[in-house]
């Protein structure tokens, strides 16, 4: 992870040099990060367009749901302002290299870049635990998070119509896609 948090430093630092823009730290995830990382979950989930949870679960489900080498924060001023992680997509060996991604961004700092630099190590951080698929499900609605994702390579397999219900709301969520460059995956 040495080589994702020099490597993001470095490119922020190149990106922003004579435009004033504040440097984002990109770092592992620790359980003290939790307490900002659960509040900018609930951003989202209150907004009713990241995802269908309606509340944050306990540290303790969290910590169990994600993949534990590839959590990262993006700081500013060691405040925390958004954050990745990896979900496995199933226990079976054959999905060893499948994961689903997840990514929020404090409401405060929305449309500054982060977004970019936290996908940016979280690809770099998949592929060197082998990960040769992501796999991200995203409301039509989200369109940040669609252009995000396609940015960084991802492709939209479909959408699954009225997959989920919210406030007694049938729901879409479009299949997006990315395959590893590096991975094995020829």
């Amino acid at each position: 992870m040495t080589r994702v948090r020099n490597m993001v430093s470095a490119r922020n630092r190149e990106m922003h040099l004579g435009s004033m823009k504040p440097d984002y730290l990109i770092e592992y995830m620790t359980p003290d990060s939790w307490p900002d990382v659960s509040r900018i979950y609930q951003e989202g989930i209150v907004t009713k367009q990241a995802t269908f949870e309606t509340k944050v679960p306990a540290w303790e489900a969290w910590d169990v749901a994600h993949r534990k080498d590839c959590r990262l924060v993006a700081r500013l001023n060691n405040k925390i302002v958004g954050w990745a992680a990896l979900s496995n997509v199933s226990s079976r060996c054959v999905y060893a290299g499948v994961a689903e991604v997840s990514i929020y961004i404090d409401a405060e700092f929305r449309g500054q870049g982060i977004g970019n630099l936290l996908m940016e190590a979280l690809v770099t951080a998949s592929e060197e635990q082998g990960i040769w698929t992501l796999l991200s499900g995203i409301f039509p609605e989200n369109i940040a998070s669609l252009h995000l994702h396609r940015k960084h390579g991802f492709i939209t397999l479909g959408t699954e119509d009225r997959i989920g219900k919210m406030d007694d709301t049938w729901r879409d969520v479009v299949k997006l896609q990315r395959r590893s460059k590096v991975a094995g995956i020829d």
